[in-house]
């Protein structure tokens, strides 16, 4: 008899493409060393965190021997904390809120879970844009909702809005974007942003329902030419935005995030209550206590943007020499790029076998692309060219 469920047991049958292929790069770097292996496949911040965390964490050090120094606190995080945070996202999203209205949650992914647990109900549909970050179907799925995945334009991968809006009916209970964006690097305009929430409001009134606009921007400070970001606070008050800091600290591992909610959420306080609960009932019971007490002198700290930003042009002429097609990413760090043939896991495998590392597309549901990521460092990015042109010269 089967100890795991049903539904666990397929979810292995069918495990990440992203790891499939991360675990496939360790296999390649033992047979023919880790200089002659171009891996693309795993978006894992390898810059080191900023000087200032290395001198804070000497000072939680120092005082480590006080009581409660790594103990308990209120499950929403320290007061001081969630002020701080508040402070900063008011400042990225242009609206003002306070800690009251912000939870610190163990990552961006947490923040999700705790989310959605508060919001879904079985049955109850998410939805979002096409290519999307792999976990969200699990996420959705984990609380017996369904993520519905809805294709954005060809190539450019804008927000298709009418699509989205044709997609939405009485079961939706949220709609779930990412910009910048995993995988496509792309950021979504004002016009496009203001377009989507006209779109819900039309929504909540035909279905007599709320629908919650959830903005998910761990990538939030990759913005590699300077464009503007908006703020889904300003045009939709049933709106949550989720962050973190594994990104622009390089502490992905520390799982720091938040989730910030729009003071006018439609009744607010239980809103706030609901998700402090999740948070506890989840089993995380609050954000690591290191990681928050990192940001009371790192708030405003971050990795050099220039390192990323020359990453991205020195993939772009390489991928470009290479003879492959792609929309430069705006942000992010990935590039989302067309296949020469129409099964890109054929054309992975083909990477593969000259030691270059991608993922396929269709694990962000989006066939015929693949996803290669660029925090690697620019040597790897650069000697991998000849690789990339060896697989492509059959494809001319």
């Amino acid at each position: 008899m089967e100890m795991l469920s049903t539904e666990v047991s397929g979810f292995l049958a069918n495990s990440s493409m992203i790891r499939k292929m991360f675990e496939a790069g360790v296999e390649l770097k033992k047979k023919y060393g880790a200089d002659k292996v171009y891996d693309f496949s795993l978006g894992n911040p390898d810059l080191p965190p900023p000087a200032q965390v290395k001198a804070a964490l000497h000072e939680i050090a120092d005082k480590a021997d006080q009581p409660f120094a790594l103990g308990y606190m209120p499950n929403a995080g320290y007061p001081d904390v969630r002020a701080i945070v508040a402070a900063k996202v008011s400042e990225e999203q242009g609206v003002t809120i306070s800690a009251n209205e912000l939870i610190m949650s163990c990552g961006a992914a947490g923040g999700l879970n705790a989310l959605f647990r508060a919001i879904l109900t079985p049955g109850a549909e998410v939805i979002c844009p096409s290519p999307y970050f792999v976990e969200y179907g699990f996420y959705t799925g984990n609380f017996g909702g369904k993520l519905v995945p809805v294709k954005s334009k060809d190539f450019t991968f804008e927000l298709d809005i009418p699509a989205i809006a044709a997609a939405v009916n009485e079961k939706t209970k949220a709609v779930i974007i990412n910009s910048p964006n995993n995988p496509t690097g792309q950021i979504y305009s004002a016009k496009e942003i203001k377009e989507l929430c006209d779109a819900l409001h039309a929504a909540e009134e035909k279905f007599g329902t709320k629908i919650c606009l959830i903005s998910d921007e761990p990538y939030r400070f990759l913005n590699f030419d300077n464009v503007e970001i908006p703020s889904v606070f300003s045009y939709y008050d049933n709106s949550v935005v989720i962050g973190s800091y594994s990104k622009n600290l390089s502490l992905a591992g520390e799982r720091m995030g938040y989730i910030a909610v729009n003071p006018k959420m439609y009744d607010l306080e239980k809103f706030m209550a609901a998700i402090t609960m999740t948070t506890r009932i989840l089993g995380t019971v609050n954000a690591p206590c290191i990681g928050q007490q990192l940001l009371r002198t790192c708030i405003n700290a971050q990795v050099d943007l220039e390192v990323y930003r020359q990453r991205r042009a020195v993939m772009a002429k390489v991928l470009e020499e290479a003879g492959l097609e792609f929309t430069l990413p705006r942000g992010a760090f990935y590039f989302f790029v067309k296949s020469p043939i129409a099964d890109e896991t054929e054309f992975v495998k083909e990477l593969a076998e000259s030691c270059v590392l991608a993922v396929p597309g269709r694990g962000f549901g989006c066939p015929g692309y693949i996803r290669l990521t660029f925090c690697v460092s620019e040597k790897v990015i650069a000697n991998s060219a000849d690789a990339f042109k060896k697989v492509m010269a059959k494809y001319k």
